[in-house]
């Protein structure tokens, strides 16, 4: 499972991005926890497997589509893209 970092959509410009563990992202996945998964890889690599229930916005796309994809702005959010850790 790839690093994720967590936000909220209405959280002020100026509020820092924390970043969550694997095992942390693992467990709130396992107990449930009211999330929102986002998926920033590009269209190839999301296609060949992602997170069950993870939205996809392209990178080029974020600021245009985020808006739109994901209206709930108290939702915690949870973005992760694959990496080589």
């Amino acid at each position: 499972m790839p690093e994720a970092t967590e936000s909220a959509a209405s959280a002020p410009a100026e509020e820092p991005v924390r970043t969550i563990t694997r095992e942390e992202l693992r467990a709130r996945l396992e107990a449930g926890a009211p999330l929102t998964l986002v998926e920033i890889l590009p269209p190839p690599m999301y296609r060949a497997g992602h997170l069950p229930g993870a939205i996809y916005i392209p990178p080029a796309q974020v600021r245009e589509l985020a808006p739109k994809r994901l209206p709930d702005k108290s939702a915690p959010i949870v973005v992760y893209c694959a990496g080589f850790t």
